[in-house]
């Protein structure tokens, strides 16, 4: 674990770094499905977007720091689930940390941090969203004890 890493709430002077962190989890996505193939416009992007989750007062968005370094980024919603109980579900839309800080505890820490920040905005369940195919991410959310509770399937047309 790394003893200086401090976990908090994105600022929108975050916002390059964190883009650039969620360009990479897209670029990773699209290695599972060629359904998940990154935009060719993908760091515009994903700025508007950290820009517009950071401004959210439905969405959290967290940045693990190390020496002043953005190392890892999660962002989570909370969402009204109308037809089921629990209603409000915080959902973990975005989650990534660099190589080689992974596999260390921090991914745990900063699930734990998320949790707790959507259980603040109302969440009473939290669900995550991930490539169907990312074993990793399987196998980490089943030691932090969530289950699949959902299936998507896509074609393309």
């Amino acid at each position: 674990m790394y003893p200086n890493i401090v976990i908090r709430a994105a600022l929108e002077s975050d916002v390059d770094a964190l883009a650039d962190l969620i360009a990479r989890l897209k670029k990773l996505n699209g290695e599972f499905d060629p359904l998940l193939r990154p935009a060719e416009n993908l760091l515009a992007v994903s700025k508007e977007y950290i820009k517009s989750k950071i401004s959210s007062p439905n969405s959290v968005v967290l940045v693990a720091e190390i020496d002043g370094r953005a190392v890892g980024v999660v962002v989570g919603d909370v969402e009204d689930r109308l037809f089921y109980e629990p209603r409000m579900a915080g959902i973990i839309r975005e989650f990534y940390i660099l190589p080689e800080f992974r596999r260390k505890g921090l991914g745990k820490r900063m699930m734990s941090e998320i949790m707790d920040a959507l259980r603040r905005k109302g969440a009473q369940m939290i669900m995550a969203d991930f490539p169907a195919l990312n074993e990793i991410a399987i196998e980490f959310y089943k030691k932090m004890n969530f289950r699949p509770i959902e299936s998507i399937y896509a074609k393309e047309v």
